[in-house]
């Protein structure tokens, strides 16, 4: 056992030496897993886990729904666009995003030069059962979720398709998904995989 602790931490350096300052940011619509999986990536590699609605409640003092409901969504995306800029100056972490956040061209640029995207595909059924169990979701606060939330991945799946990064999520244990993410990134960045802890 000892010997396997070694050879993944020794993996997980090697990894986050070849990412230097940038962060790993998780992309996808409500529902997919950017928070669970990121906090398991991020745990996995010894790096920090930060999620960009987390800090946007607690800068303003609101909910999303909150802002949502006050500000409009216009002033809401400008704000996460200019929250996610700050946040990627501080890598090298986990940064999960909320599900619009990508749609911003200017985040998707400052993405781009310093961190690597994620994007977390669910299917709908998958994205559905999960969200029914939250309802504070601004943009499902309708009589159809489903028929929205078809919409958005119309909507946003090509843009999420421009990650650099991408994982086919499902309903299994967030242990075998980010470890899916971390060999993808290992592979992205030249380093070897993480080494399974199961083995």
């Amino acid at each position: 056992m000892m010997v396997l602790e070694k050879q993944a931490n020794f993996d997980a350096m090697e990894l986050t030496a070849r990412l230097g300052d940038r962060s790993i940011v998780f992309v996808g619509l409500m529902g997919a897993g950017k928070t669970a999986i990121g906090r398991k990536a991020s745990q996995l590699l010894g790096l920090p886990f930060i999620d960009s609605d987390h800090e946007i409640e607690g800068i303003s003092r609101m909910t999303i729904p909150e802002l949502f409901d006050t500000y409009g969504e216009t002033e809401f995306r400008a704000l996460e666009q200019r929250v996610i800029e700050r946040l990627l100056k501080t890598g090298p972490q986990v940064l999960s995003t909320g599900g619009g956040a990508f749609m911003n061209a200017e985040t998707r640029r400052n993405v781009a030069e310093r961190g690597v995207s994620v994007w977390l595909d669910a299917d709908l059924d998958l994205l559905m059962h999960r969200v029914q169990k939250r309802p504070n979701r601004p943009l499902l606060r309708t009589p159809d979720p489903r028929a929205v939330m078809r919409k958005l991945m119309e909507e946003r799946y090509p843009v999420y398709a421009t990650a650099q990064i991408r994982v086919k999520t499902r309903d299994d244990k967030r242990e075998i998904i980010a470890g899916e993410v971390l060999q993808e990134l290992a592979g992205l960045l030249g380093a070897k995989p993480p080494a399974s802890r199961g083995t």
